[in-house]
């Protein structure tokens, strides 16, 4: 399944098609840039520790691995975000015909996340960097999740790890589309996006930041009724930008039961979606499933491999990064049509994305050996319904009791505080402790 899937999303013929569309400086001499994918795969879903382990092993590459190097750390960003939004769009077919009995998150509204990810420090192989003590970040992205179809939609890639995430957003906002609901956090909350996502036809629930874009009250405070988590109360307010435009929106309130980690008591949301298709109390709700972005993040990290600390130059770690969001892609597909065929099984149940992958890498370099390039070629002919079919066709030899996901309790909320450097190193012997020896 996950072969099929790689095969639909990653076509070397489309791979090559995109390059000469949006290369800016780079060309195709001897390696092509579906070869530069195909193995920055491998690194993605754990089946090569390394881009140079699976280069080393590869049959097909013509050329020295610091060519290959070469063009991963020149690969521009702008084609990064193709990749992701290309192969998203090549799988967004074959995943919706196995979410048909999924309850849509907002009636009438095509739901979009919005939030951003740094990549974390690097080794210092390079050398302006050698000597430095410090961490060396190589870059950060911005990402838009559709949560519905569990599918990474778009990716901004930014090589400046220290610019202004709203910097980066030009490019993202042009994509917007009508009937689509944006959610984003409290950095995303200026009077240009709000307006821009109003004036694209898009609706959005956006934390309400301290300072911007400070909303006028045009109403009293009203209180709504509860959630799970507290209070929410709703207030007529609006907007006004430099060209003296007004955008009435509404402020909904979620006074809470407990103080989030950061200590806020209050959660104040700006929506421009009209009452009487979103109320109060669903607009809280939405504005909590905005963590599930989060969610996405840690699988990105913990279940691929697309934190690739040995690529230190900024172009190389972003192509890793967009790569591995292309594979996990494939695994939410590949997971859907396991959850669709053993709706049943899975009924109350979770699949869990890191036990599929686990599936894929334990079989995966075994299956290419064993089946030759041919027994692949009649699937590329199928269209994206007729994919879905195959898929659920295969997902009925799985066992779905194999790949449940086992939820942990949530953790005690406890508030550590400062301490002194030498209380926080101190260390202890685990083994006597559990013989009785009490911590001092």
């Amino acid at each position: 399944m996950a072969r099929l899937l790689m095969q639909r999303a990653l076509s070397p013929e489309w791979l090559e098609e995109l390059f000469e569309q949006h290369r800016e400086r780079q060309y195709t001499r001897e390696l092509l840039f579906s070869t530069e994918v195909d193995l920055m795969s491998l690194v993605a879903l754990g089946l090569r520790p390394s881009l140079h382990a699976a280069a080393q092993a590869s049959d097909e590459l013509a050329v020295s691995i610091t060519a290959l190097y070469d063009k991963v750390n020149h690969t521009e960003p702008e084609l990064v975000r193709m990749l992701v939004q290309g192969s998203a769009e090549r799988l967004a077919p074959v995943v919706q015909p196995l979410k048909t009995r999924q309850t849509p998150w907002a009636a009438g509204y095509q739901v979009r996340v919005l939030d951003g990810n740094h990549l974390p420090a690097s080794e210092k192989r390079l050398k302006p960097l050698r000597g430095f003590r410090g961490a060396a970040l190589p870059g950060q992205a911005l990402v838009v999740y559709a949560p519905e179809e569990d599918l990474v939609v778009d990716m901004l890639a930014g090589e400046d790890a220290h610019a202004q995430e709203r910097s980066l957003l030009g490019p993202v906002l042009e994509r917007v589309k009508p009937g689509e609901l944006w959610l984003a956090d409290r950095n995303f909350s200026t009077t240009g996006i709000l307006f821009a996502l109003h004036d694209k036809g898009a609706a959005f629930i956006i934390r309400e930041h301290g300072v911007s874009p400070h909303p006028e009250p045009v109403g009293a405070l009203q209180e709504v009724g509860r959630v799970e988590t507290g209070v929410v109360f709703e207030q007529a307010v609006q907007i006004e930008d430099g060209t003296g435009r007004h955008l009435p929106l509404r402020r909904i309130e979620l006074h809470l039961d407990e103080p989030t980690e950061d200590g806020d008591t209050v959660i104040r949301l700006l929506t421009n979606a009209p009452a009487e298709r979103l109320g109060a109390q669903q607009v809280a709700r939405l504005y909590r499933h905005r963590w599930s972005i989060e969610g996405m993040f840690g699988r990105l990290e913990s279940v691929l491999h697309s934190e690739v600390r040995t690529l230190g130059h900024p172009r190389a770690a972003l192509l890793a990064l967009g790569v591995a969001v292309m594979a996990y892609n494939v695994l939410a597909v590949l997971q859907a049509a396991v959850e669709a065929e053993h709706e049943s099984a899975t009924a109350g149940l979770e699949v869990s994305s890191y036990f599929v992958a686990g599936e894929v890498k334990a079989t995966y370099g075994g299956m290419m050996i064993a089946l030759p390039a041919a027994a692949w070629e009649p699937f590329k002919k199928q269209s994206a319904p007729e994919l879905s079919d195959t898929l659920r066709q295969m997902a009925a030899h799985v066992n779905p009791a194999k790949l449940r996901k086992h939820p942990r309790a949530s953790k005690k909320k406890t508030r550590k505080g400062y301490v002194p450097g030498e209380v926080a190193r101190r260390h202890v012997a685990t083994a006597r402790v559990l013989r009785g020896q009490k911590l001092t």
